[in-house]
């Protein structure tokens, strides 16, 4: 009995990791209020390891999470079939107000928009880049995606 061709393309923890790190872009779905999946795409930054971007705190995703923290994300890549990754994350969405996460994924995901260099993590900010941050994260929140079940795909592999 072979290898399934599912078990083949899936992707080690150290690939999904890698993968993640190397992307910005997941689509995320929560539950709306009539049961019905609300879908949006969020620029993300990694905080310990884990998904996590900024949103208006009165978003249709944060009232949604505060309701039912079930969220689902999806992070592809590829154009051709043979080519095609990606990574779903099933679990629960965690919605963070505290200031110094706000600015920790708050740098990443707005140099990233800014064409800046991306801060490493830990590196104190330019005190100028800080506050405008600061500024432009006072009425958002963190969602960090705390994963419960992970699927995986590299076409490239077969």
């Amino acid at each position: 009995m072979g290898t399934s061709k599912r078990e083949q393309i899936r992707m080690s923890p150290a690939e999904v990791a890698d993968f993640l790190a190397a992307n910005f872009k997941v689509q995320v779905a929560t539950v709306g209020k009539d049961g019905a999946p609300h879908l949006v795409t969020m620029f993300y930054a990694l905080l310990d390891g884990k998904i996590a971007f900024s949103t208006y705190k009165a978003s249709q995703k944060v009232l949604n999470l505060r309701r039912d923290p079930t969220m689902t994300c999806l992070v592809e890549d590829g154009t051709e079939y043979n080519e095609l990754r990606g990574v779903t994350l099933y679990g629960r969405g965690r919605v963070i107000e505290d200031p110094d996460v706000r600015l920790k994924v708050g740098a990443v995901t707005g140099s990233r928009l800014a064409g800046l260099p991306v801060p490493e993590t830990g590196a104190p900010l330019d005190p100028e880049f800080a506050r405008g941050i600061e500024q432009a994260m006072a009425k958002r929140v963190i969602i960090v995606m705390e994963a419960e079940h992970v699927v995986s795909w590299d076409h490239r592999k077969v």
